[in-house]
């Protein structure tokens, strides 16, 4: 929305994924530097750090993987914090301008590694860091300027991660509504953002399921419709079964995204009528 984007179809890539279709004729046209622009736009924090970061994945659970996390934290403010009487001033990009000497900088870091071993697990852990980092926070204009590193290490581990070759790549291979997952057997399907906390990915239907349910709408339709069965071709036969089986409902959703789309189009293109006959 805050690039003007009106016509948007979002679809489950059959796996992990989901994949944003922007159908807007100016956006179709944005070159491949637009494109990653946009992409590099789009930043937010996701919620449930914790539960997804801490305990899911357990990026503070080893020497390995905090030294991950401790490197997007600038060394100023781990210095800072760590009581050395050294004052910190963070910039509005984020850089930061420290009085400490720098010779001290990796001392106070391995102060700081030194305590992670003594917390239980990557909970600990996190609190141990946050809360130096909320110190930052309420020490004081006079002695440090607030510093959010726990705000950026949250957002690089939460934020889903966009695919940004895909996104400005022109002429990159994308795979379309209603296509297959090969690893999965899923279908790709639109999502309707009206029912999304109904959505489960595990229910989306397969090729296989889909191979039965239309098998089996065959049989029903025959025994149901009788002589109209036999005078209709069967290519129609088989576009109209799909409406008896689980992919239904996506089909629905796809139809309404394109009549949304061909109103608002049919729209512009009688505005830009009028305003030509009135030139």
């Amino acid at each position: 929305e805050d690039l003007g984007m009106r016509h948007r179809l979002w679809v489950y890539s059959g796996r992990r994924g989901v994949h944003c279709w922007v159908c807007d004729d100016a956006v179709r046209k944005w070159s491949p530097a637009l494109r990653a622009a946009a992409v590099e736009y789009l930043t937010l924090v996701k919620k449930y750090f914790e539960a997804y970061a801490l305990v899911g994945q357990d990026i503070l659970g080893s020497p390995e993987s905090w030294d991950k996390v401790l490197a997007l934290v600038p060394e100023d403010i781990l210095s800072g914090v760590a009581g050395s009487g050294g004052r910190v001033c963070t910039g509005a990009a984020g850089s930061t301008v420290s009085t400490m000497s720098l010779d001290h900088r990796a001392q106070h870091r391995e102060l700081l590694q030194g305590e992670f071993p003594k917390k239980r697990d990557s909970v600990q852990r996190w609190e141990l860091l946050k809360g130096r980092m909320e110190r930052t926070r309420v020490m004081g204009a006079g002695r440090s300027s607030p510093c959010y590193a726990d705000w950026e290490i949250m957002l690089q581990f939460c934020f889903p991660r966009l695919d940004i070759n895909v996104s400005k790549g022109v002429g990159h291979l994308l795979k379309s509504p209603f296509s297959v997952h090969p690893k999965t057997g899923r279908i790709s399907v639109p999502l309707d953002l009206q029912k999304l906390d109904q959505f489960d990915p595990f229910a989306v239907p397969t090729i296989s399921s889909l191979c039965h349910e239309l098998d089996t709408a065959g049989d029903d339709g025959e025994q149901e419709d009788g002589e109209e069965t036999e005078t209709e071709t069967e290519p129609k036969r088989r576009a109209r079964d799909y409406k008896r089986t689980s992919l239904a409902p996506y089909v629905r959703v796809f139809e309404r995204f394109v009549e949304e789309m061909e109103c608002a189009r049919r729209g512009e293109l009688r505005r830009r009528s009028g305003e030509s006959w009135g030139a």
